[in-house]
């Protein structure tokens, strides 16, 4: 019986693991989407791709997430820049990509 309940804690723990970064690269899509939108530029591939994930202690001592993000885009269609975004928990702490958006996009 032990054997089951630890076997169901750690499936909870898998699944909200799991949950919370399906969260993180949702919003870092829509993020790059608007991004790209506000500079006028095309989003290419339609997504963005997870490259890392680290621990982070926050402000208030407790530890999260640090995922990061990149994206390519183009301003004519000939050409490939990448943009990249760091997430932590939900909060967007790090932009790089289209100029103009960087007036956009706020980090907070």
């Amino acid at each position: 019986m032990p054997t089951l309940v630890i076997l169901m804690i750690v499936g909870a723990i898998g699944v909200s693991l799991w949950s919370s970064a399906r969260a993180a690269a949702e919003r870092a899509e829509v993020l790059g989407r608007n991004a790209c939108r506000a500079a006028d530029v095309q989003l290419l591939d339609q997504t963005v791709h997870a490259t890392g994930v680290r621990l982070h202690r926050g402000t208030d001592g407790r530890l999260g997430f640090e995922r990061a993000f990149r994206f390519e885009y183009s301003r004519g269609g000939d050409d490939r820049q990448v943009g990249r975004l760091v997430l932590r928990g939900g909060e967007l702490v790090y932009f790089s990509g289209p100029a103009q958006a960087a007036n956009v996009v706020q980090l907070h």
